[in-house]
């Protein structure tokens, strides 16, 4: 019982499907063309996913960024940023299967696209980048929960003194206490039965963005004029350098806002065919993105309407609001909530790659391959299996204790979105495409793509500068575990 449950598990692997068990009513009605079982994605389920994974805490980040740039290049910035997304990844999801886009072989991963296409140093950069990415992500997003509890904790400190008292909290139990949650969705096997989870913070992502842009109106009436310029921070309130590492910053939060590319192929995995996977993917991130936009430019340009020099890097929690507190406890639990469910989606692709590389290298391994099974009350059976408990864990741990240390939120996301925007979002899916339909080099095709990779990667370098020049600055004043807002 025990080996066959554990060899289901090592061919059927596969992190974010939906699927359900069919019973036997043939072979082809119960199994995909690779012999796994039967995916049953959709466009709403895939575009759920992604919505998830990219309506996360960035979309708090767009008041700040867009102050830096300006009522006139914030707006286009975004619009472009999410036509580049858009366009590369029309590009990436062609390439989930290599050759044929219906009957050839499957890539399950990015690193299987860049293998198959590509090959050679690009893949190991390439799982490098993704894996690097993944783990940030996971720290960033552990960063931001804290904060949002910590908001709420404040709120009601600051509502029942009657703003008299300054109610500095530390943050490091609001990381732990998210760590130990983690802990335990974590132990989940794969996320097959847990596409709910993705429906639950896609929900929660749109109620705290809807509070955002709902409370910036607000403000908006209040003031009763539209705050900012046309170019954005002053000189004068920032000094000219500042200016300008902080454009670059914002920059590098605007493109983290939109990435995903680095668990496209892993959603594009879960969808069922026919029509071809490419067709349906193309579709998700047509309604994504359309979407994610949407609800950018309204809570970016609302968030900077209401304030504008002086928008908070984090909307909701910058205490540009005081009141109604109530809505905003709401809105921060919709943030923990979301970012609960946005963290899984981007650790167990993570999770499995450890997990299935240990399987390759030590075949024999008990420790590694044995499940145990327990029967849980209410739950049915659950197969524990002694590396990924222990292993998971660990991860989570140590992504917990790194957030305490480096608790500088606005900085760390615009790192991150630097990093990972140009190689995952940009270079390989440009390669792998002009690999995928021979596009001849020089071409004008060719010579397009390229172009759009080279003003992406001087973006990206960019982005970069401001967010070390942040990071620097923030290290200055800084004591670690010492952290208090």
């Amino acid at each position: 019982m025990g080996d066959n449950t554990k060899n289901q598990q090592l061919h059927h692997q596969q992190i974010f499907d939906v699927s359900v068990d069919v019973p036997p009513q043939g072979g082809s009605k119960c199994f995909d063309d690779d012999g796994r079982l039967k995916r049953t994605g959709t466009v709403w389920t895939s575009s759920a996913h992604i919505i998830t994974a990219v309506i996360g805490s960035g979309v708090l980040s767009l008041a700040w960024a867009t102050a830096q740039l300006g009522w006139v290049a914030g707006p286009s910035v975004m619009m472009l940023f999410s036509f580049v997304t858009y366009y590369t990844s029309t590009l990436l999801s062609a390439c989930y299967r290599s050759g044929d886009s219906v009957t050839g072989k499957r890539n399950y991963t990015y690193m299987d696209a860049v293998r198959s296409n590509l090959g050679g140093a690009k893949v190991k950069i390439c799982g490098y980048v993704q894996y690097l990415n993944l783990f940030g992500v996971s720290i960033g997003y552990t960063i931001a929960s804290s904060i949002s509890m910590m908001a709420i904790k404040r709120s009601n400190c600051f509502h029942k003194s009657g703003g008299k008292n300054p109610c500095h909290i530390n943050s490091n139990p609001y990381m732990i206490a998210f760590g130990i949650t983690e802990i335990i969705f974590s132990q989940i096997p794969n996320f097959d039965q847990l596409w709910w989870l993705s429906i639950v913070a896609a929900v929660m992502s749109f109620t705290y963005s809807t509070i955002g842009l709902g409370l910036g109106i607000a403000q908006v009436a209040a003031n009763g004029n539209i705050m900012g310029s046309m170019t954005g921070i002053s000189i004068g309130t920032v000094t000219p350098m500042q200016k300008m590492w902080r454009s670059f910053q914002a920059l590098g939060d605007i493109a983290f806002a939109y990435s995903y590319s680095l668990i496209l192929i892993e959603i594009q995995d879960t969808i069922r065919s026919p029509p071809s996977e490419s067709k349906t993917m193309k579709r998700a991130t047509q309604i994504s993105v359309a979407v994610t936009t949407l609800f950018y430019m309204l809570c970016g340009c609302m968030g900077y309407a209401a304030f504008g020099d002086l928008s908070p890097g984090n909307l909701l929690t910058g205490f540009g609001f005081y009141n109604p507190f109530w809505l905003l406890d709401i809105a921060n639990a919709a943030i923990v909530i979301h970012l609960v469910g946005a963290y899984q989606v981007y650790a167990q692709p993570l999770f499995a790659f450890v997990e299935k590389t240990a399987a390759q290298k030590f075949p024999d391994s008990d420790f590694i391959r044995k499940d145990i099974i327990i029967q849980i009350p209410g739950i049915g059976p659950y197969n524990l299996n002694l590396f990924r408990m222990i292993w998971r864990t660990a991860f989570v741990i140590i992504t917990t204790v790194i957030s305490m240390i480096l608790p500088f939120f606005n900085d760390v996301v615009g790192l991150l979105g630097a990093f990972g925007f140009w190689p995952l979002t940009v270079y390989f899916p440009v390669e792998m495409y002009i690999v995928q339909k021979k596009i001849p080099k020089w071409s004008t095709r060719w010579l397009c793509l390229q172009i759009l990779s080279v003003a992406c990667l001087i973006i990206t370098i960019a982005a970069a500068a401001g967010s070390i020049a942040g990071v620097v600055s923030d290290l200055k004043v800084y004591k670690p575990f010492k952290t208090s807002y």
